[in-house]
């Protein structure tokens, strides 16, 4: 009915109504959708448990039967899998391979990563969004492509085979997405904050130091643990272009495989230990992780 004025009654307007992603974010924070996480985190773990699990088992009781026979006969459990496997020259040797060929590789990638974000980021050269294009398109460029020409060229500087050369070829391929990572992060800081270190006297350097790094930490983070799990858990370029006499644990545990073909009890414990320590790193630092992961993801 009009009102006496003669304007019609206007509809009542409800609640506005709410965008999908606030409300997938609201079902997430449920406890319906938090059991269903820890059901699908234990269905994730449960090979880690398994083969947790075979590596303290006998070659034997590996063949016969399931790694769940554990949990109703404990004295299956032996310690002399590790004790085998630590007394193998072989495959000790290796850690120290790996790692020497890990941490380099993941410093060279995060600290040129970084200087070359910040340049394409907040300074201004000739070409500089050509050359970041150039970036980017590199990381549709397939290992594989390379693996012929690179070993080419390391054969001809004399680096084939060495443990310099597998650091030089992963930090190569580990710079566009760390170039790209990180320079979509470093656009996001406010340009007052850069702006007032500057009209306070700093440079270049000193800016990108103490402004820059501690702003871009938890992108800084991610880029860190990609390039550690890329590198740390990698058989082809090791394979190709790791001195055998000194292989990363990846073609140690190969090697092993080749060799004896079903020893179990060597194979489950190198498996597990090369497998704990990427996992106990990604552990330590999810948050920081995750935190860069989403970093420009919400504007």
């Amino acid at each position: 009915m009009p009102d006496p004025a003669g304007v019609p009654p206007q509809p009542a307007e409800g609640p506005p109504r709410r965008p999908l992603a606030s409300r997938l974010a609201s079902l997430a924070a449920g406890s319906t959708m938090r059991v269903v996480l820890a059901v699908l985190a234990v269905v994730w773990l449960l090979p880690t448990a398994g083969l947790f699990a075979s590596s303290f088992r006998d070659a034997r009781d590996i063949a016969s039967s399931g790694w769940w026979e554990v949990l109703t006969d404990l004295d299956q459990l032996t310690w002399s899998n590790y004790d085998a496997l630590l007394a193998n020259d072989n495959f000790t040797g290796s850690i120290g391979t790996t790692v020497a060929i890990t941490v380099p590789s993941t410093l060279l990638v995060v600290v040129l990563g970084s200087l070359a974000a910040y340049a394409f980021a907040w300074l201004d050269f000739p070409g500089r969004d050509g050359w970041f294009l150039l970036v980017v398109a590199l990381l549709v460029v397939p290992v594989q492509v390379a693996l012929i020409p690179v070993a080419r060229l390391f054969n001809t500087l004399g680096i084939f085979e060495t443990t310099l050369g597998v650091v030089l070829f992963h930090s190569a391929f580990g710079l566009p997405f760390a170039i790209f990572l990180l320079r979509n992060f470093f656009a996001d800081i406010p340009r007052e904050l850069l702006e007032a270190a500057r009209l306070d006297g700093a440079g270049e350097i000193r800016l990108f130091l103490r402004v820059v790094l501690p702003l871009g930490g938890p992108a800084i983070a991610a880029l860190a643990i990609f390039q550690f799990m890329w590198v740390w858990n990698d058989m082809l370029i090791a394979l190709i272009f790791a001195d055998n006499g000194s292989p990363p644990m990846t073609i140690a545990l190969q090697q092993e495989m080749r060799q004896f073909g079903s020893n179990f009890d060597v194979l489950a414990p190198g498996a597990f230990l090369t497998m704990i320590i990427p996992l106990a790193i990604f552990f330590a630092f999810q948050r920081q992780f995750v935190t860069g992961v989403m970093a420009g993801a919400v504007k």
